[in-house]
């Protein structure tokens, strides 16, 4: 991971695993690797893309540059995926995103949720259907597992 072939290789990751177990930590080390590689990166939670999407909608031109703009980072890390089940405008923007990516460049999600329920998290319909087409495959999945790093700190210092 820490040579950043897998951008090279257009593929994705998926770090799935308890809460406080280190998945924004390796996203976000992976997009700090990936700067100190010179390529571009980015990262952004699940609510703040959303929030983001939201505000680009209401600006003329506003959602033609805001999936520019996302799909054009070499290395996209999105927290918190998927957080809260999308709306249907969020849904059709999710799908456009992955399609300009798919192929194309590396995006990382850090999801509480295994693979198995993400259909039902997106919606359980035709835009999850196509936006998992375009995440699982080509995909390095990591489980971080179910120790809790911030409780294990907390108890350590307390």
């Amino acid at each position: 991971m820490g040579t950043c072939s897998f951008i090279e290789r257009r593929q994705n990751v998926v770090f799935q695993g308890y809460t406080g177990s280190g998945k924004s930590y390796h996203g976000c080390a992976l997009a700090k690797q990936a700067c100190q590689h010179r390529i571009r990166a980015h990262y952004i939670r699940m609510p703040d893309l959303e929030e983001a999407w939201a505000q680009a909608k209401d600006k003329p031109s506003g959602t033609a540059k805001f999936l520019r703009k996302y799909a054009s980072f070499t290395l996209l890390v999105v927290d918190e995926w998927p957080l809260d089940r999308p709306s249907e405008p969020m849904r059709s923007m999710l799908l456009e995103l992955m399609e300009r990516r798919y192929d194309a460049t590396s995006t990382v999600f850090c999801t509480q949720y295994p693979q198995k329920d993400w259909h039902q998290r997106l919606g359980s319909a035709v835009h999850a259907d196509a936006i998992m087409d375009r995440i699982i495959h080509n995909t390095i999945w990591i489980e971080t597992g179910t120790y809790n790093m911030r409780e294990h700190a907390t108890v350590a210092n307390g």
